[in-house]
């Protein structure tokens, strides 16, 4: 009969393997098994992950940012959220609609690159703070790992929302905008979804995305279609404390129907 104690240690040890040495700090399950599988038990925290879009979503950011918001919301209301961004153009009142605790938010407005890598260092070493979110366009590897340094100090997660300044470019001339390498522990990439009201209603319904996991360390890829859910109940009460994403359905390559066969006639 093998030892528990040994058991125990030899699992300790392939975690941290898998972790790269890093503290775990446990992980935020989003309430969909799929997902959670995929992300190796859930999103792991005490780390920093990546969020970006395609198209004009890589200058406005509405998808990216809405859906890290519903990522941050229940880690905002174990402590203070910081959300440092390149522009004043974030509404705390449409955060609330999506879950997010605005009286828990507390809203920096950077310079330039350098300034919002160097607040988001500083906020994720800040007692009280348990999520920070950045709006930077790139993610250097020197600068990934001093991220993930910070989260380590108090357990924080951070969330790099990759935004490209309106107007073209912001980075110096000839700086790399993809790193060779990367600490973040998760990057996703997000685009609005048609919405579907509920049955037998018309009109709008809750916003969706469709999300692709690229990239996770000790998990795997994959894309799914998630819908926020309402932040309020029909009884008018606030937030009821369940994570505000749902998933709608998995996203890939399907199988086309086979054409039905065609009889001719003479």
């Amino acid at each position: 009969m093998s030892d528990p104690r040994r058991l125990a240690a030899v699992r300790a040890k392939v975690s941290a393997l898998e972790t790269g040495g890093r503290p775990d700090c446990g992980r935020l399950g989003l309430g969909a098994p799929a997902v959670d599988a995929a992300l190796g038990g859930g999103l792991p925290l005490g780390r920093w992950h990546e969020i970006g879009g395609e198209g004009m979503e890589a200058e406005t950011s509405a998808a990216p940012a809405a859906f890290t918001a519903l990522l941050a919301a229940p880690l905002a209301r174990r402590g203070w959220a910081v959300w440092v961004l390149r522009r004043d153009d974030l509404w705390a009142p449409g955060l609330e609609g999506l879950g997010f605790p605005p009286e828990r938010l507390i809203q920096v407005c950077a310079r330039d690159e350098a300034e919002a890598l160097g607040v988001m260092e500083d906020a994720l070493s800040a007692a009280g703070v348990a999520a920070v979110v950045g709006e930077v366009e790139a993610v250097g590897l020197t600068a990934g790992r001093r991220l993930q340094l910070a989260c380590e100090k108090r357990g924080a997660t951070g969330f790099v929302i990759r935004r490209r300044p309106f107007g073209g470019p912001s980075l110096p001339k000839g700086a790399p905008r993809e790193a060779p390498g990367s600490a973040a522990a998760t990057r996703w990439r997000v685009a609005s979804a048609p919405s579907e009201p509920p049955a037998g209603e018309f009109g709008l319904g809750a916003p969706r995305f469709a999300v692709a996991l690229e990239r996770c360390r000790g998990g795997r890829p994959g894309a799914w279609l998630f819908e926020a859910k309402s932040a309020f109940s029909q009884s008018g009460e606030t937030w009821n404390g369940t994570h505000p994403l749902r998933l709608v359905a998995d996203l890939g390559d399907r199988q086309l129907a086979p054409a039905p066969s065609v009889r001719r006639v003479a």
